[in-house]
This record gives structure tokens, C-alpha cells and sequence, in this order.
């Protein structure tokens, strides 16, 4: 029932319902395009949601864009390649989008079917207009040799952190910026502002995902730096065990702390967008990225589970997100949020609450701010109740739906 643990939430659930239905029903007919779209909908089903919004054209290369960098990181992934396999690949993964024929065997369950199918993803990408392709083969040349320089080397220091970061997201930040640019719609960003949109979304994951990531077999890779968990632990993985719960949550905070300080520049950027889907296509993660910080923040079940935000609150996000008002509006109360859980105690509580402070600052500058009354906490109100109302809601969206 976490999904519907508010009344708000359950018509944007019914929603994204009908919406996912729909992006089921417009899987293109050609086997490689309807390979890619339904891999798309596999591997992340919250970003084919948002992808659906952007205009045919640029819809086709930001989904074979995904794919692609998709499959490099599938194999950097794969811990089980060798490394002296493994970083030919990465080196060489730009050149192998342009062979119809090429394929590797490897990674798990979807993954491993868009390795062993690549062909179709290579297929469709000959079919994009040659400014996409040069956009798409450029920033997978950098991502794979940055990748494969991360083979050899760990993230010890907070430049390596950043570094690695950019490679593997604020690339991807660059990528996207000239597919939009090459679409027509928008400016070309710059480039710091690009690798800031990447970045703070890389950085949530990679501090979302400590337990997933320092578990994975057969051997864990992980991506804290060790400048930064030094000061906390002896050895990584002890942040998994009950003693030392509170060191685990101190280098934990250090870390979203870290994160906070791309938020600005993604309101920057967001804010000079001019197409609506490609506006909603960027914010909406974006708004997930600051809302999972203020989840995480002080949370030590990022160390004994998943911590992910509500399906009922990620539904609303998406529903809601429609102009830079509701991107204000939604930076400000996660930051609102985040604040109410900061511990003076903490080692990093003064700069913490300087760039919570600096991002709240920002939302109100900008005029716009209203009233969502986003919450990360579970609602009082009782289960069977929400039920009754999703069901009616589900029966008026069902007859809508079969029109």
C-alpha cells in the first residue's frame, strides 16, 4: 500500500497507468524500432514514460542515445568480463554502433537480450539524421574511454569522483544538449551546465545504491570516493553492519551534501529551455534526483535496503511537472524537507545548510513559487479508504482508456 500512502497520489497513479498503457500501443511496427522501444520500456520504464513527450524525430535519437550508453555501461558493468577484454570494448563501443552485425554477449536478464540483439539498436541508429549520429558517436567515444580508464583506476580522491561522474553522466548531459540543439528546439547549453544536469543525477544514484553496489557478485564496484568515506571507516563495506550505524549516516550526509552543489545549476539550465517535452523530459528527473536526496539524507536504511521515493509520489511528479513554477516549487519543499532532518551534530550540518540554503534562495528569487505539499513520509490515512478511491478513479480512467 506505499504506493498509495496519499489521496493526492492515486489519480496521478491511475494516470501513469493509462499513460504507460498508451507508450504500449505506439511501438513502432519495424522489428528494430519496435526492439528499441519496448527494450526502452524494459530497462527503465520511468524514462520511456518521459521520452513518449518529445517529437518523433528527437524522440528516436534521445531512445537510441539511451540504448546505446545503456549497453556500454552494461558492460562496464559486468564484473565478470576481464579487464583485458573489457576495456578494448569500452575503448572501441563507438565504432561498433556502425556494424550491423556486431553483438557481445553479456550482463543479466534485460540486459543481456539488448547485448545479444544489438544489431537492431545499430540498425535503427543508421536511420537518424547524421547531426544525431555524430552527437550520439561522439560523447559514447569519450564515455567508453572514460569508463575504460575507471577499469584501471578506483575513485579514491573527490577530483576522481568528479571525473568519473562526468564520463559516465555529465557526458550524457553534453550528449543530450546537442541532440536538442541538433533538433532545432533549443540553444545549445554550455557545457558546465550540461555536466551539472549529469552529475546530480549520478551522484543520487551512486549514493542511493551503496548496498546494491558494494553486494553485486562476484566482486562489488563501488564509486564513494575514499577521500570521503576515509574519514568514517577503515573499510567500505563496514557501513553495512549495525555498529557503526552512525559513522555509515555521517559519510552518508557528506555525500548528499556533495550533490547539493549542482542543484543551481540544473535550476539554470531548466530555466532556459523552450520546448515543453523536452522541458518536462529533463525536469522531471531532475525534481526525482532532489527528492531522493531528501530521502536518503540521514536515512541509514540506505544501508540495510532500497530507499526509493513512493510510486504515488513519483506519479505526481511526473503528472505535475509542467513549468519552471513546479520545478521551484518542488527544489524548494524537498530542500524544506532535507533541512527538517539535518542534525546539528552532524560534522557537515553548517555546509549542508549553506546549500540548502543557497537552492531555497534561488526558488524564491525566481517569483514563482506555489504550494505542492510534497511529503516523504507515510499517510494517516487508512488503507481501505485509499482503495475505494482508487477503485472508482481506475473506473473512470478504464472507460476513458478503451475509447
Amino acid at each position: 500500500m506505499g504506493a498509495l500512502s496519499r489521496p493526492e497520489e492515486v489519480v496521478a497513479l491511475v494516470k501513469l497507468r493509462v499513460a504507460a498503457g498508451q507508450i504500449k500501443r505506439q511501438i513502432p511496427p519495424e522489428e528494430h524500432w519496435g526492439f528499441a522501444y519496448s527494450m526502452l520500456q524494459k530497462v527503465s520504464r520511468s524514462f520511456a514514460l518521459v521520452i513518449q513527450q518529445l517529437g518523433p524525430e528527437l524522440r528516436n535519437a534521445v531512445c537510441i542515445f539511451y540504448l546505446v550508453l545503456r549497453a556500454l555501461d552494461t558492460v562496464e558493468d559486468d564484473t565478470s568480463i576481464p579487464t583485458e577484454v573489457k576495456v578494448p570494448i569500452l575503448q572501441e563501443f563507438y565504432r561498433h554502433i556502425y556494424n550491423r552485425d556486431w553483438h557481445y554477449s553479456c550482463g543479466t536478464n534485460n540486459y543481456k537480450v539488448l547485448m545479444d540483439k544489438f544489431h537492431h539498436v545499430s540498425t535503427a541508429f543508421l536511420e537518424l539524421g547524421e547531426g544525431y549520429q555524430k552527437a550520439i558517436e561522439e560523447i559514447t567515444r569519450r564515455m567508453g574511454a572514460g569508463m575504460a580508464k575507471f577499469i584501471c583506476k578506483e575513485v579514491e580522491t573527490v577530483d576522481d569522483y568528479e571525473e568519473y561522474c562526468h564520463y559516465v553522466a555529465g557526458l550524457v548531459g553534453y550528449g543530450l544538449s546537442r541532440l536538442f540543439y541538433a533538433a532545432g528546439t533549443e540553444d545549445l547549453a554550455p557545457d558546465s551546465l550540461s555536466n551539472s544536469m549529469g552529475l546530480f543525477l549520478q551522484k543520487t544514484n551512486i549514493i542511493r545504491d551503496y548496498l546494491e553496489d558494494i553486494n553485486e557478485i562476484p566482486k562489488s564496484r563501488m564509486f564513494w570516493p575514499q577521500e570521503i568515506w576515509s574519514k568514517y571507516a577503515d573499510k567500505l563495506e563496514d557501513f553495512k553492519y549495525e555498529e557503526n550505524s552512525q559513522k555509515a549516516v555521517q559519510c552518508l550526509n557528506d555525500l548528499v551534501t556533495n550533490a547539493l552543489i549542482h542543484a543551481e545549476d540544473c535550476l539554470q539550465y531548466m530555466s532556459a529551455l523552450k520546448d515543453h517535452a523536452i522541458f518536462r523530459f529533463c525536469a522531471i528527473p531532475q525534481i526525482m534526483a532532489i527528492g531522493t536526496c531528501a530521502l536518503c539524507y540521514n536515512n541509514v536504511n540506505v544501508f540495510r535496503g532500497v530507499v526509493k521515493m513512493r510510486r504515488g509520489l513519483t506519479a505526481r511528479v511526473i503528472d505535475e511537472t509542467n513549468s519552471m513554477s513546479d520545478v521551484y516549487t518542488a527544489f524548494y519543499e524537498f530542500s524544506l524537507l532535507l533541512e527538517s532532518k539535518i542534525d546539528d551534530n552532524d560534522p557537515n550540518a553548517a555546509l549542508t545548510r549553506k546549500r540548502v540554503d543557497s537552492i531555497k534562495q534561488t526558488c524564491r528569487s525566481s517569483g514563482l513559487l506555489k504550494s505542492r505539499g510534497y511529503h516523504l513520509d507515510k499517510s494517516p490515512y487508512k488503507p481501505m479508504l485509499l482503495m475505494i478511491v482508487l477503485l472508482l478513479v481506475a473506473i473512470i480512467f478504464g472507460v476513458l482508456y478503451t475509447k
